[in-house]
């Protein structure tokens, strides 16, 4: 095999790789605007066709969502989490409903019996963190914080699997919420977690698994 000069890697592509890593480092969370075109220009030192170009990238790969007179929005954590939203961006609902009892109770029960102390900690906070949203009627900030204690509950599962493709489908599963929920919070549609925690806390898996599939059947 011949040898051939190593060549340098595209302006761009740098670009690219620094946005990607804001996101998936979580400093960028999904649902947040990042910079805009002006500011990426003056924090990257470099063009803004360069800035455009990556984005734009990124927007195509699913990570990045460009709405016109508002900004630019994470949209996912990585490509395959773009790829599961645009798959599944018109899933029927019902069948999200299914697909979200199935890995959330069974999340649930092996959390029952694997959770540590640190895990419930976690817990603890994203719970608190849950119900203090739903307190403050933002109805975006109860979403991000309802799916983060149900990835808190994948993480006490402590099965990687189960909990990386439960975040790839994260943004699949924040649209169902945002349309059982309404676009204002309201005493009806309030779903209490606590059972499932204390569940999870007593190390009960049977119990933990019904209470996590009782919190979406009222839905």
């Amino acid at each position: 095999m011949t040898l051939t000069s190593p060549k340098r890697e595209p302006l761009a592509d740098q670009v690219i790789a620094q946005l990607r890593a804001q996101i998936t480092s979580g400093e960028w969370p999904v649902g947040s605007r990042i910079p805009t075109e002006v500011e990426l220009v003056e924090q990257l030192g470099v063009a803004r066709n360069t800035v455009r170009e990556a984005v734009r990238a990124l927007a195509h790969n699913g990570l990045l969502d460009i709405r016109q007179g508002s900004g630019t929005y994470v949209l996912a954590t990585s490509e395959l989490a773009g790829v599961m939203h645009r798959r599944f961006a018109d899933a029927d609902h019902d069948q999200v409903i299914e697909l979200r009892l199935a890995l959330e109770a069974a999340a649930a029960r092996l959390a029952a019996t694997r959770r540590t102390s640190a895990d419930l900690k976690l817990l603890d906070t994203a719970l608190a963190r849950r119900e203090d949203a739903w307190t403050s009627g933002d109805v975006e900030d109860f979403i991000q914080t309802d799916a983060a204690f149900h990835q808190a509950v994948m993480a006490a599962a402590h099965n990687e699997v189960i909990s990386a493709l439960y975040a790839d489908l994260g943004e699949v599963l924040r649209t169902e919420l945002r349309q059982t929920v309404g676009p204002v919070l309201t005493e009806n549609r309030y779903v209490s977690h606590t059972g499932i925690l204390a569940a999870i806390r007593e190390g009960d898996p049977e119990k933990a698994s019904l209470e996590a599939s009782a919190a979406l059947t009222v839905c």
